[in-house]
């Protein structure tokens, strides 16, 4: 049995293989900005889930060493493979081209800091020759070229990922959205975007109704309820406005005028890394993440053919989607 973990800074993502197979995928809330016992209550929770973890095979990817509680990435790298050393024991931790002991990772600390997208994206690669991996995830997206059977991607660390686009630090629940757009248009005025944290983009696919209530496991922005009257209230507050002033129907056109501005933002770092990575047209675009509906919208609106993450891998039933949503663990 083997254990597959991706540690990010908000989420703990793991995923159980045995036999070939994934068997099962979870994922747990872990605000690491907070401190590393976010990240022991997690590895708590998993071992609640899956008595088996001490006597199983562990290979662990990150992002979690950006979080604000480190001072710098090394210092966040070495920190987690400590506490992975602690809390499971020995394990295996991804480089981006190969597998690396404990004390290997600390010494090659660049190569696994943030190297979690080229894990399902080598995996992509083995089974298709040509395509565009599109993982939505909560904070960030990740857009990787494969050709020739190969990951092309022009980015490796976070900063050359960002510079070349492949990197886009926007997500369906985290994402505040006043990153989105500096002016929407609501009931035929357009109005300034509050540039504050009112509300962020998990209240818009509430409303939309396209992001899984599982997925949802952040505090709301002002950590109040997630329900209809919460999300319009949180959404209305943007254009300085009560959620009493409109309708349902309104406030969730306004979503969708701000989902629509998210979907253009994330479409233009795809069309560039397209060109750059001159894909044919017919490469599919392999959707991953909990927002892996804006990668089929997008694969709709490139008319490219779209194939779920999950069928690359040997996974079925309802660990299928949480393997679209956990990629880099599976």
């Amino acid at each position: 049995m083997i254990f597959g973990w991706d540690i990010g800074g908000a989420h703990l993502k793991a995923a159980c293989v045995e036999g070939g197979a994934v068997r099962d995928v979870a994922q747990w809330p872990c605000a690491l900005w907070l401190g590393l016992d976010r990240l022991a209550a997690a590895f708590d929770a998993a071992r609640a889930r899956w008595p088996q973890l001490e006597t199983a095979r562990h290979a662990v990817t990150m992002t979690g060493e950006m979080a604000d509680c480190f001072a710098d990435r090394e210092q966040g790298v070495r920190a987690l493979v400590q506490h992975v050393h602690q809390a499971l024991g020995e394990a295996r931790f991804f480089a981006g081209d190969g597998w690396l002991d404990a004390a290997q990772a600390c010494a090659a600390w660049r190569r696994v800091a943030s190297a979690n997208w080229r894990a399902p994206a080598a995996w992509a690669a083995r089974r298709l020759g040509a395509a565009l991996l599109v993982d939505v995830g909560s904070t960030t997206t990740d857009v990787v070229p494969i050709l020739g059977g190969r990951v092309v991607a022009r980015g490796d660390g976070d900063a050359a990922r960002l510079a070349c686009g492949e990197l886009i630090y926007q997500g369906v629940v985290r994402t505040p959205l006043a990153v989105l757009t500096q002016r929407v248009a609501f009931r035929g005025v357009t109005f300034n975007v509050m540039n504050e944290l009112f509300a962020t983009t998990a209240d818009v696919y509430r409303l939309t109704g396209e992001l899984d209530s599982e997925f949802d496991q952040q505090p709301a922005a002002d950590q109040a309820g997630k329900d209809r009257d919460a999300t319009c209230r949180r959404l209305a507050r943007m254009i300085g406005h009560d959620g009493r002033d409109a309708s349902d129907a309104e406030w969730l056109q306004l979503a969708l005028t701000f989902r629509a501005a998210q979907l253009s933002l994330i479409e233009d770092s795809v069309l560039r890394v397209l060109a750059d990575a001159g894909l044919h047209p017919e490469a599919p675009l392999v959707a991953a993440g909990c927002g892996d509906f804006l990668a089929r919208a997008l694969a709709h609106r490139l008319r490219r053919p779209c194939l779920p993450f999950d069928a690359l891998a040997p996974v079925q039933g309802e660990a299928a989607r949480w393997a679209r949503v956990c990629a880099p663990s599976v």
